[in-house]
Order: C-alpha cells, then structure tokens, then sequence
C-alpha cells in the first residue's frame, strides 16, 4: 500500500487549510453582504419550519393579520423557502406592472409537477418562450371573443336544463352547491370534449385532483425532506389520481382521432388542439401531454373556480333580500315577460354586474393569488428581494382593506361597482379576482359570462330563501380555505317559482 510522505502530507494539509479558509471568507463576505441588504419585515421564524406555524388553518386570514402587524410587504420563510407577501394594492402594482416581468415566472413545486404533466400547462409553466408561445395558441384558439360565443348555446341549454330541475323540485329543498357543480361541469364537458358525462367519476377525479393542490408537500419547501412526501404517501396519491384522469383524457383523445367531425359541427376544444398540433402552425412542439394539460386547465379552473364564485354570490344575495329584490327587478325589467334571459341581454344588466364583481371582493375564487418567483434581484417599495423569492399576493386582504374600499370594506354593497370603471382587465390593483400581468387567467371571459347567465336566470325564476323560517342572518359564511376558497357548508335553500310573466 502507498504511503505519502511528509511533503505530500504538508501539502495536503496546506491545501485543506485554503479550502477552508475560502468557505469561511465566502461565508463571511455572504453574511456581511446580506446585512448591508435591506430586506421587508419579518416575522420571528422557527428553524427548520420557518414560519409554518403562523399560517393556520385560514392561511389568507393570518396573513392579514400578520401584514397588519408587520405592513404590506413582508419577507416570510416557509422552510427554507423565502416567501415575500403582498397585501395592499400599492405593493401588488409593484409586482403585477412595475416589476412583472421580473415576477412572472413559477416555481418549482413537486403536486403541480406530478399532476400537471412536468407543468406544461398554462398556469403553473414557468416563463419563458415555451409559456408564451403556449399561452398566445390558448388564447386565439381556444378563449377569444369568438370562440367563447361560440359556445353559447351550450350555456344557455345547460342554464335552461338547471331551470328545468328547481321546477320540478316544487319547492323541496335544494343543495345549491351541488346544483351548480353540476351545471358547471356539464358545460365545460360539453365546451372541452363535445359531450356530458355521467358526473360521478369525472366529479370524483377532479375533486381529487384539486385536493392534492392543497396537500403541504415537504419537499417543495425543505428539500432535504423530500423524502418525507414518498414516505408518507404523499407523492404516490398525487401520482394514481393524474393517472386516472391520464387514461380518462386519452380515451377522450382515441375517440376524438377516430370520430372526426363534419365541416358543420361545431368544434369542442380537444378537436380544436388536435387541429393545432396536426397542422403545425405554431413554432414550438406542441405534444400530447401539453394538450392533456391544456385539458385539465380547462376543467380545474372552468369548473370549480366558477361554482364556488356562484356559490358564494347566491349566499350574499340571501343574507341582502334587498340586493336580492333590486338584482330581481332589473331581470324582470330586461326579460320582459320571456322565459329565460339571454345572453345578449347581459350588457344591459349593470346592477348583475355590480353584484358578482362585489361578491369576487369579498370571496376571490384564488384567495392567495398562485406563487411567483423572481427570476432576478429586485428593488421593491426600497426593499431587496432576491433572485429565487416566492411570492404570494393576498387578493383577499387586498379586497377588504379599508384604505381602500372606505364604505363598510367587509359588507356586501353592490353599489360601489355600479358604473364602475372597474373591470376584469387585471389593472385594477385594488381588485383581483383573476390576477394581474402576464399571468393573470386567461379564461376570465369564459368563466364570467357562465356567472352571469346563470345567476341572471335563477333570481329571474325562483325566489331563493332559507329553509323552516331560517333567519339569513344564521347562513353559514364560513370559508374552507384551499388553492380555491369554498364555502364550508353548502347551504340548503328553497327555490320557489316567480310570478314574472
């Protein structure tokens, strides 16, 4: 066996003393330079976990709480992960305009990546050329002003079909939320892949699938431990559920290739991506997995982000009989004796528009807009915030501060919005239900004109009230917190039919 001699040793030694001697100076030049940084407020942190503990089980809540303590802008640490939080429409500017470019990439985390095909979808990609070119193909072909009107009869087939249901219910109790799920996952059906299907596997599928969004992953915040989320299950649960809509998409994809529709039928969306990718007109290489996860897109957020924004608004409008009867009158008034209110009828109706935009204050569908990452060291508000931050803007602390909304910020008054110059365009940052920037949502015409077709009609139709003489005041408000803010309990109403023509 070799042996080294003294030299050798002394030389070894030597070089060891410079390693280390570098680290430290590395070490001491990091640590220096990060004292002279200045950095947004913080919250004392807990090692290992950061500041975990502090969000609770109504994490938007806390973070009010939190930014009321420490102000709008806050550097937080989740794990070993730095989270900037964003809650006042000043510092939501800052990132969605002054600075988006630098903030609009995502980051990498491990339920999205597993669900979402590696994240080639719209939503959770990160930015760069392959989002972009993916996002302009969403949006002319399948979102724009034509293709979505296109679509009108499927809105207007499904809104009459769930009219036709509270009918025959003659007065029995209905379970509003249920009611709505369905109607909005009939429509994305029939709009995604031509047909409806039988709602029990399909509901049971996305439920699932949404749930894993709001499962706390380990290893997407402490790294070392990810080896907790194949331990405790985690990542197999997340993989057996995007299998399952894996092979629920690909038969719906097999039948597409072999049933191919005449010149005169009109196009669902699977049709329309599979003409894209077969015609080559795009310049990025626009795979089946990509079109599978444009699919899921469509259906996680056409379907739950609308029902729930539904949901959310029929509770307001029992809790307010008299924004209930004012809503009523104007639908009487543009109706004028037909059976059902049409889309073309919408523009007309101001105080319906006034309602769901002050419902989407007061319960934002995403009430912690989906994180951002900086993709560079910037300055903000005075702050510096590194390259590698994550960032989360609290949309519903934003639609409730008091600095801004004066009247009354936590009572529903549609009056505020009425001819408003408010509106879905993400440049209003006092309000933002769907985002702002690059990545706001791209399906906000899409999802609002379901909203307002739908609930156009109900109060048009029935009188919706409490059940057994229940005072509104009792209706449970309370939020089931989630990557979508649902209503805990799903209330129970009774549906009467309206004199109205």
């Amino acid at each position: 066996m070799a042996s080294f001699s003294s030299l050798q040793i002394s030389l070894i030694s030597l070089v060891l003393l410079i390693i280390l001697i570098n680290l430290l100076r590395i070490k001491w030049i990091s640590f220096h330079s990060n004292n002279k940084k200045n950095f947004p407020p913080s919250p004392r942190k807990l090692p290992i976990i950061g500041n975990f503990h502090q969000l609770g089980s109504s994490p938007n809540q806390s973070l009010q709480l939190l930014a009321q303590k420490h102000g709008p802008i806050m550097l937080l640490h989740f794990g070993s992960t730095p989270m900037l939080v964003a809650s006042s429409a000043e510092v939501a500017r800052e990132i969605l305009k002054t600075h988006d470019l630098s903030f609009s990439s995502r980051p990498s985390l491990t339920i999205p990546n597993i669900l979402l095909y590696g994240c080639k979808d719209v939503a959770f990609a990160p930015y760069g050329e392959y989002w972009r070119q993916l996002k302009s193909t969403v949006v002319v072909h399948l979102l724009s002003s034509t293709r979505v009107r296109s679509f009108q009869q499927v809105r207007e087939k499904e809104i009459s079909r769930m009219i036709s249901m509270l009918e025959d219910s003659h007065g029995s109790l209905v379970d509003i939320g249920s009611l709505l799920i369905s109607l909005t996952n009939n429509i994305i059906c029939r709009v995604a892949v031509g047909r409806a299907y039988d709602g029990s596997k399909l509901t049971d599928i996305l439920c699932r699938l949404l749930h894993m969004f709001t499962v706390f992953s380990v290893g997407s915040y402490i790294p070392w431990l990810k080896w907790v989320d194949r331990v405790s299950g985690l990542e197999g649960k997340a993989k057996k559920v995007a299998q399952e809509f894996d092979e629920f998409i690909e038969d719906i994809i097999e039948e597409h290739l072999n049933n191919k529709k005449s010149a005169n039928e009109v196009q669902d969306l699977v049709d329309i991506l599979l003409d894209v990718q077969r015609d080559n007109t795009i310049d990025f290489n626009f795979h089946r997995d990509t079109l599978k996860a444009v699919i899921l897109n469509m259906f996680l957020a056409g379907t739950d982000t609308t029902y729930t924004s539904l949901q959310w608004t029929i509770a307001e409008l029992i809790k307010h009989p008299r924004v209930m009867k004012k809503l009523q009158k104007e639908a009487t008034e543009i109706a004028k004796g037909r059976s059902m209110i049409v889309e073309e009828d919408l523009e007309k109706m101001e105080y319906l528009k006034a309602v769901i935009k002050e419902s989407l204050r007061l319960h934002p569908p995403v009430p912690l807009l989906v994180p951002r990452i900086s993709t560079q060291d910037v300055k903000l508000k005075g702050y510096d915030i590194p390259k590698g931050t994550q960032v989360i803007i609290n949309a519903w602390a934003i639609g409730r501060d008091p600095d801004i909304w004066k009247q009354e910020s936590e009572d529903f008054m549609p009056e505020r919005f009425f001819k408003s110059l408010i509106d879905y365009n993400g440049v209003n940052f006092e309000w933002l239900p769907f985002g702002g920037g690059r990545r706001k949502c791209s399906g906000i015409q899409f999802g609002v004109v379901i909203m307002e077709l739908a609930l156009a009609n109900l109060v048009y139709k029935f009188d919706l009230t409490l059940p057994n003489g229940a005072k509104r005041e009792d209706l449970d408000m309370s939020e089931e917190f989630g990557i979508v803010l649902h209503m805990k309990s799903s209330p129970k109403v009774m549906a009467t039919p309206r004199a109205t023509y």
